[in-house]
Parts: C-alpha cells; structure tokens; sequence
C-alpha cells in the first residue's frame, strides 16, 4: 500500500465528484433513446476525460473488463495527469445502462478512490452479496447462513419481528429460490431491477429508505464500490467471489485471487480510507436524475469521505 499520508482525501474529493458529474452529465441527451451502447460509451468517454484532468497517478483496479475491452475504462488503465499521490480507483460510469436507455429510476454514476493497493482486486465476475446498516455487532450474520437465518438473527438483534424486516434482491431468474425463502419468513422484499450500489447504500439509512437488508448475487466490481460506500457512512457487507467456470478461476488468479470461496468483509475489500462519489443519472430514492432546462443542466451529486465521516449531497447547475 501507498503511504496514506500522501492520500489527501479533502483535496482530492471534489475533483472526484467533478468526475462523476461529467459523465452524468454526458448521458444527458441520451436518457431514455433506447441506445445502451451508446449511453454508456458517453458515460466511459466522459469519465475518462475527467479522470485523467487529476493530479493523480492512478490504477483502474475495479472496471469493465480486462485491457481487450478497451475502450471501456479497463481493469489495469493508468489514469491521471501522471503527478500526484498513487491512487486504486473503482468505477462504474454507468450503473445502470438498461435504466438509462429506458428512462427507469436509478441509474448512477459511480467512482470511488483509495491509496494504491488499498481496494480489493475484485476480476470481472460475480459476487454473492450481504448488507445491513450500521449500529450491529460485527458479524452478526453471514454468508454462511442461510436466508432465513440471516432474517431470524437480525430481527432479535433489531428487536423487531421477522415481518418488520425488509430485504433488497436484485430482481433477477437465478434469485428465485432466494426470494421464495425470504418470502417464507414473513419479511418484506424490495426487488429492483437494476443498481445493487444504490440497494446496499439504502440499507445504511433504514430509517429513510425502509430497506435493513441487502441479499444475492451481482457484479463483483459493483460490490467492492458498495463496499467503498459503507466505509464512508457505516454498514456491513460481505461478498464472496463466484467462479462459474475455469476461465474465471483463472480470471481470478489473474488478479491474486487464491482462495476462492474466501468471505471478503467490507474492510476486506477496501483496506484504508477511500473517497466515493455519485451522481444521479436518472431520478430515483438516492439522487436526483441530470436535467436540462432555461439554459442549464443541473446535476446532484452524494460525495463521501471515510476518514472523516462527511457526507455531502451536492447539487450543481451549468450553462448548456
């Protein structure tokens, strides 16, 4: 790991939630045309051209594919000026790719960045996922647990009834059998159908958003910037890495995975302080959506700093 004295996450913040704005600001005129290419490769293009306005000597190490993917932000990328501190960066400049083309709620545009090897080099593949809020024991359930253990353990923990609980799936076919067990509990399901960042940062505010829990299976890039977000404002997730198949087990050797069937926890994936930035695409519960009108776009942005425990909700207008 870099020296984290080097790491100065208050100057580096700002410069890091213009990123996400620009590329949220780049799908602005093609939210809801129906061009998932298109909308996306807006979002990389943009956040690309942001990123590399830093002074930073930055690392890709959480993308969209290996360099063969280029020209998506690719898993290994140099990004930055090429003067600054040494920084890991996650992104995903267009969580939601399917929501924006069809102008559904919740679609994000999502970068986090830590000091060099401060994240977890999470390779392109998929993650089984758990979140709950903060103000629990640490470890107080598991992806060793079944679904309905999971619900059970929480509920006497929040002192509430299993029916009182409300659990977040990825509206998916292979979550079928999990929803059906979730079901059989008497808990609540939130099913959505796309975004699992904003799913699990949605458990670290229950209260507002009604949701305790977050469950099954997703990108795994996407769980180590969920990761990233409840070290800025509390929360637990685990994940553990799913190999399909040999090509990505050896995907996952590729970037230093070992132990496959390891429990990565939240400090797990991401090792030391981190900066999170996101912005609203379209609108949903956690932002407001890009929009244009009088002669501006104005765009609303959550930045967060886990050193310090800042949150700040930003909301930003430009002349077109």
């Amino acid at each position: 790991m870099s020296d984290p004295s080097e790491f100065n996450d208050q100057m580096l913040s700002l410069g890091l939630a213009r990123v996400s704005e620009a590329a949220a600001v780049a799908t602005e005129g093609l939210i809801g045309r129906g061009d998932e290419e298109a909308v996306d490769q807006a979002a990389v293009d943009a956040m690309r051209g942001a990123l590399n306005e830093l002074d930073i000597r930055g690392t890709i190490v959480i993308g969209e594919g290996e360099r063969d993917a280029a020209p998506m932000l690719f898993i290994g990328e140099e990004v930055g000026c090429g003067q600054g501190p040494e920084v890991d960066i996650a992104v995903d400049p267009l969580e939601g790719t399917t929501l924006t083309a069809r102008d559904m709620p919740d679609a994000l545009t999502v970068v986090a960045m830590g000091p060099r090897h401060s994240m977890l080099h999470a390779p392109d593949v998929y993650m089984d996922k758990l979140a709950i809020g903060p103000g629990f024991a640490q470890g107080i359930i598991s992806l060793d647990m079944s679904p309905t253990e999971r619900i059970t353990t929480f509920a006497a923990a929040k002192g509430c009834k299993k029916t009182e609980v409300t659990v977040c799936i990825l509206q998916r076919p292979r979550h079928e059998e999990l929803i059906g067990e979730v079901r059989e509990t008497g808990a609540r399901i939130r099913l959505i159908a796309d975004g699992d960042v904003a799913g699990v940062i949605h458990c670290a505010d229950a209260r507002r958003t009604g949701i305790d829990m977050y469950m099954g299976s997703g990108g795994a890039p996407e769980g180590v910037l969920a990761a990233a977000a409840l070290k800025c404002i509390g929360g637990q997730i685990q994940g553990r890495l799913m190999f399909r198949t040999d090509k990505e087990k050896m995907r996952g050797r590729s970037a230093g995975i070992t132990a496959f069937n390891k429990i990565y926890a939240r400090d797990d994936m991401i090792r030391s302080e981190v900066i999170f930035a996101a912005t609203g695409v379209t609108d949903g519960s956690l932002l407001n959506g890009v929009r244009r009108a009088d002669g501006f776009l104005t765009t609303e942005t959550l930045l967060m700093r886990s050193k310090t425990g800042y949150v700040r909700h930003m909301r930003c207008r430009r002349k077109t």
